[in-house]
């Protein structure tokens, strides 16, 4: 078993040999020193194709990556990942609306995140395969360890002789919240660490990870597994790193701004030996301050005109505040998450209700007196997820509740926001034993007795790490349930005004 995965973690070695370029002719000729500039750019987490506020969205992306290949034709345009899910029309065609508008002005390097799998395996390699534009993912493997099909585990690049060698790399815990099937990711760190070494071995000046990863393991690449430069997504941060040896790179989400990393290759000779020493400088372009690219406004357009029709329909009005911030929905109660909860209950007459917070996506504020619409809902919860009711013990709650603390004060996707109970949580507590409290129809929760609950089919399968609720009994399976989002929608259809505010259901201290 161990001789089989050093074999597979060791196959880049030929793969790059096989791909190198000859020595170009420009660098022949060139006297030493010399010097050689190139960009990197980076833009990820786009998953909506418009604008909003102005900025962002796949028209101005598009733009900015025109411009800057215009003006340099030594550039890389990487994405780190995140772009088929979620949004509205991705829960029509599963993305392929966004693999069709990146191909309009495809990166050099797509490093997959966790959000291409949210369709299953099946999804994931049909829409990569529509890409045009080299997917690379290091650490992606079936589960036997065989290569993903149609997935790289590197490119080398050849700039007038300067050489530099690209990897790629997906999140580890995918598996956990996203729906991969039978894809596994191997250890971001071991993988980088392997493949650096085969890449500068066949030549590579520089290694350059396009990571889908969390800020702490963008450290430890460059810490631990000594990548020159980290071009990384999934954070959702707009960040600049760099301390004289290595650099990170992050663009914060949807394109709002695009990274510019222009490097200064220096080419010289010493004592006999080629040396090559690089230089950064950094550039952000705030994308409201370019010009769409009309071309792909024109099939934005064509697709925003046909999602009108079916979800500019008035559902009902708030009355008050309704706050979908990532802050809010994955750290604490909050009135839409309520909301929420309560529809998902009603519909399927539940005891009890509870969603995570990682599937409310809307990320914004509804001020009061706004009228909701079916698009407005969608947004929210753009997965296309199913409302699932299971049995439950008292004991398999508090289980449940455990789980969604444990990283408090910490924001956290697996946070749930719950209807029919009322509970304390005590962060002074350790994980796992910061539940106090819990109260189910008035009365307090009877470990052996049965409950039961609503949830989204998501969790139910053990996603954002629920795998205890993986054996519990359905008594509505995902096959047979209703889509949550319209469970929601029949909910403020019915209560017309949501006048409703944060009643105590979740007291944190």
């Amino acid at each position: 078993m161990i001789k089989s995965f050093k074999r597979h973690i060791l196959m880049p070695l030929a793969v790059v040999s096989l791909a190198l370029l000859p020595l170009s002719a420009n660098a022949a000729d060139k006297e030493l020193p010399y010097t050689v500039n190139v960009t990197f750019m980076t833009a990820s987490d786009m998953d909506t194709m418009t604008e909003s506020g102005g900025r962002g969205g796949a028209a101005r992306l598009a733009a900015v990556i025109k411009a800057e290949r215009a003006a340099n034709e030594h550039s890389v345009f990487a994405y780190p990942g995140d772009l088929l899910s979620p949004s509205i029309m991705a829960g029509f065609d599963k993305g392929a609306h966004m693999i069709e508008l990146l191909n309009m002005t495809p990166p050099d390097v797509l490093a997959p995140g966790n959000h291409e799998f949210d369709f299953g395996q099946d999804v994931f390699l049909k829409r990569m395969a529509e890409g045009k534009f080299t997917k690379l993912g290091s650490n992606i493997r079936w589960g036997d360890g065989k290569q993903v099909e149609g997935i790289e585990d590197s490119k080398m690049f050849d700039f007038d002789g300067v050489k530099v060698g690209f990897i790629g790399m997906t999140t580890e815990d995918t598996v956990d919240i996203s729906s991969p099937g039978e894809i596994k990711f191997l250890s971001v760190i071991d993988t980088a660490k392997s493949n650096a070494k085969s890449l500068r071995e066949a030549g590579a000046d520089m290694v350059v990870a396009v990571v889908h990863t969390g800020q702490a393991v963008d450290y430890d690449l460059m810490n631990i597994a000594g990548i020159d430069v980290v071009l990384s997504g999934h954070d959702h941060n707009l960040q600049i790193f760099y301390d004289g040896r290595r650099a990170l790179v992050e663009s914060k989400e949807e394109a709002e701004y695009v990274v510019m990393m222009d490097i200064e290759f220096t080419v010289s000779e010493k004592r006999g030996k080629r040396r090559v020493k690089w230089w950064p400088n950094f550039r952000i372009v705030d994308t409201k301050t370019v010009a769409p690219d009309p071309d792909v406004a024109a099939v934005v357009k064509k697709y925003a005109d046909s999602l009108s029709v079916e979800l500019d329909v008035e559902i009902g009005k708030t009355i008050v505040e309704l706050d979908s911030r990532k802050a809010s929905v994955r750290s604490g109660e909050t009135v839409l998450g309520n909301l929420i909860a309560d529809g998902m209950r009603a519909a399927v007459s539940a005891d009890i209700g509870f969603t995570n917070g990682g599937g409310i996506r809307g990320n914004k504020v509804y001020e009061p007196d706004t009228v909701l619409t079916r698009r407005d809902i969608l947004t929210e919860l753009p997965f296309g997820n199913t409302n699932v009711k299971l049995e439950l013990t008292g004991a398999k709650i508090i289980e449940v509740l455990e789980h969604s603390a444990r990283k408090l004060p910490e924001t956290n996707g697996g946070f749930m926001s719950v209807s029919g109970m009322t509970l304390t949580i005590d962060t002074s507590k350790p994980a796992g034993s910061r539940i106090l409290d819990v109260i189910i129809g008035g009365a307090a929760i009877d470990l052996a007795k049965s409950y039961t609950a609503s949830t989204n089919n998501f969790v139910a399968d053990g996603g954002d790490g629920y795998k205890m609720l993986k054996t519990a009994k359905h008594l509505i399976d995902a096959s047979s349930a209703k889509f949550m989002a319209n469970d929601v929608m029949v909910h403020v259809r019915k209560m017309g005004e949501v006048n409703t505010k944060v009643e105590g259901r979740i007291t944190i201290k």
